[in-house]
Parts: structure tokens; sequence; C-alpha cells
């Protein structure tokens, strides 16, 4: 990959993902990428010719880690909030990217004038999480956007996955696992069927904390679970699973 340069700007830091030499671009006190979106990255069965929209891309993060795993061709990564926007571009560029990856600042309540039909195979999200008037929002405003939602936040980021897929494309998904009906209701309303869902589970001696979900536009009710992903070992090590994800060695036991 040719070796680009980028100004850093402010606060920003350049880092390394240790994945194929791709760097990302992030600021030190803003919204930081975090494991939902490497586990969503390895969940996300994406063919290598599909053509993959990122709804809220944030700093890129999520099309920079499918490209590192050889998943999707071409990426859209749509991000409303013009500074994250940019900077996201800026780290396509620095990556050698930008022909493979456009950056949209656009809201997705507006994908529907923006974009035509049908025009990707598969979607990935890793939506805001807050529920209005049940968490504290930070008071920055840009981390505010990235974790909190509106009413109906999640409603919009579906019907927008719905507009963009293709007949019987596929959306993947992280979401806390204790709003996984919220999410499922939502994705049925959209006319997107849950496929498969696998729990994300701290450690064995906790609750799910997220579910990674996958699901088809205009398919038939099947709903298939998988096996459970434990992030850490009684004894606080990740597992050899995760270590895997990260592309670590491995070496514990499950």
């Amino acid at each position: 990959m040719e070796e680009r340069t980028e100004t850093l700007y402010g606060d920003e830091t350049l880092e390394d993902l240790q994945l194929g030499g791709l760097r990302l671009l992030q600021k030190k006190h803003n919204f930081r990428f975090g494991m939902d979106a490497v586990l969503l990255a390895d969940f996300a069965a994406i063919h290598p010719g599909d053509a993959v929209a990122d709804l809220g891309t944030g700093t890129g993060i999520l099309p920079l880690l499918l490209i590192g795993r050889g998943k999707g061709k071409s990426f859209l990564g749509v991000e409303i909030q013009e500074e994250m926007a940019e900077m996201a571009a800026r780290t396509m560029r620095l990556n050698g990217l930008s022909d493979r990856v456009e950056i949209l600042q656009a809201d997705v309540r507006d994908l529907r004038n923006l974009l035509p039909r049908c025009g990707f195979h598969a979607v990935v999200c890793n939506p805001p999480y807050g529920m209005p008037g049940k968490s504290v929002k930070n008071q920055d405003p840009s981390r505010t956007t990235a974790r909190h939602q509106g009413e109906h936040t999640l409603r919009d980021f579906m019907q927008a996955a719905f507009h963009i897929l293709k007949g019987k494309g596929k959306l993947f998904l992280v979401y806390p696992a204790a709003q996984m009906f919220s999410l499922m209701t939502a994705l049925k309303e959209a006319h997107l069927e849950p496929k498969h869902f696998r729990l994300v589970y701290p450690d064995l001696s906790h609750p799910a904390n997220l579910v990674l979900m996958e699901a088809v536009k205009d398919a038939r009710p099947l709903l298939q679970p998988m096996p459970p992903l434990i992030v850490h070992t009684p004894a606080g090590d990740l597992t050899n699973e995760l270590k895997s994800i990260y592309h670590m060695t491995e070496g514990t036991e499950v």
C-alpha cells in the first residue's frame, strides 16, 4: 500500500490498527472506537465483491476493519457530524483508499432522497446505544451524537438500511443485549428479518452485554442463535477466540 501522510489537527492522534498497515485518525478526547466495532467486523459475513454501506461510520473504523479482513469491494460511510466525516475522509486518503471508500456527510433520514434504492449488498451499523431518558448524556456534543439515540433513531437507521439494500441484502449490527427485543422489533417493522444472532458475554459469571445480529431484507422468518462469544477467562485474560479476532497470539484456556 502506498505510504501517505496527513496533517493532524488539534487533539487528533494517528493509530496503527496492526492490520495490514492500516491507520486511523481519532481524537484524544472524542468518541474512539472500541471492541464492539472489532467484533462486528469479524461477525459480518460480507463477500469480497460486495458493495457495503456503513451507517453512522464515525471515524470510518468499520470500512477499515472490513478491508483489513478482505471483506467488501467498495464502501460508503455515512456520518451526520461534519467534523467526523471530514476526518474519516482524510483517514481514507491517508490509507490510499479514497477510490474504495466514499464518505458521505448526511443524516440517515435523508438517504431516501440522496441514494438510489437497492444499491448495496450489505449494510453494517454500530448505532447509538443510549436510550432517551435512561442514560446520562455526555457534555461533549460529538460524543452525545455518537453514543445516544433519539426517540426514533433506531427506526431511522433500520429504514435507511432497507432503502439502500438489494433484495435479500444483509444487515449486520451490534447492539446492547438488554435492548435486543427493541432491536428485533425495529428490524421486523422495517422488513429486515432477523436471521442469526450471537450474544457476547464479558465472562462466564456475568450476563451478556452485547448482541451481534444479522438480518436479511424481505426474508422469511427463521431465527438461528449462534454459540456465545466469551470475552474473558475466569482469570481475567482474553479468551483464545478474542485473541484470534484481534489477531493476537493464542495461549489461554477457554
